[in-house]
């Protein structure tokens, strides 16, 4: 009972189908986080619907639906890759290789992960929503129309002479747009009523 004892336990597990360290242990193990990601993500798409009650805005409900249903998978496979010991042992490397993949595809889609990130920051902040009148300046001139979709990459408007004009989210981040005021609620005949 020396300091080393400690930590070389065995395992205490006897049954191949329980050890990690076997593949028959491994392949059981996979099959129960498989079972526990499809619960996960299945509690994450119901809490998901009953929450999307309380946002204005169905986007934001949507992404932050489908990010925690990442968060669960992620979380699951990091858990597992930690219990399965040869998985473990190759965790370094496959650290470095995600490292460099994610440099690449970093570089690749700067103008994508952009658009993706200023969308999030649309969604957070919302300084529009939907059916709010916009004026933006675009390659044919400036244009007033409606917010009809607001998407984590794009935000689609529709002008008055039914075109839709597709906006990138980094431009509805960093340009002046100016923001028209609702029309009048008493505008509408059956309201005077």
């Amino acid at each position: 009972s020396g300091p080393g004892t400690a930590l070389a336990m065995p395992c205490p597990v006897n049954h191949p189908f329980l050890d990690p360290r076997t593949l028959p242990g491994a392949l059981a193990y996979a099959a129960g986080f498989v079972v526990l990601a499809a619960i996960g993500i299945r509690l994450v798409r119901v809490l998901a619907r009953r929450a999307s009650r309380h946002f204005p805005d169905p986007t934001a409900s949507t992404f932050l639906a489908q990010f925690a249903q990442v968060t669960v998978l992620l979380a699951l496979v990091i858990l597992y890759a930690h219990l399965v010991p040869p998985l473990r042992a190759m965790g370094s490397a496959l650290l470095t290789g995600a490292s460099v993949i994610s440099v690449v595809l970093g570089l690749a889609a700067q103008n994508t992960l952009a658009n993706l990130i200023a969308g999030m920051a649309l969604l957070l902040y919302q300084p529009f929503r939907l059916g709010d009148r916009l004026v933006v300046s675009t390659p044919k001139g400036v244009v007033t129309g409606t917010i009809t979709s607001l998407t984590l990459g794009y935000t689609l408007l529709e002008t008055a002479a039914a075109e839709e004009v597709v906006v990138p989210n980094i431009v509805m981040a960093t340009v002046v747009i100016v923001r028209e005021p609702a029309a009048p609620r008493s505008a509408n005949p059956r309201s005077a009523e």
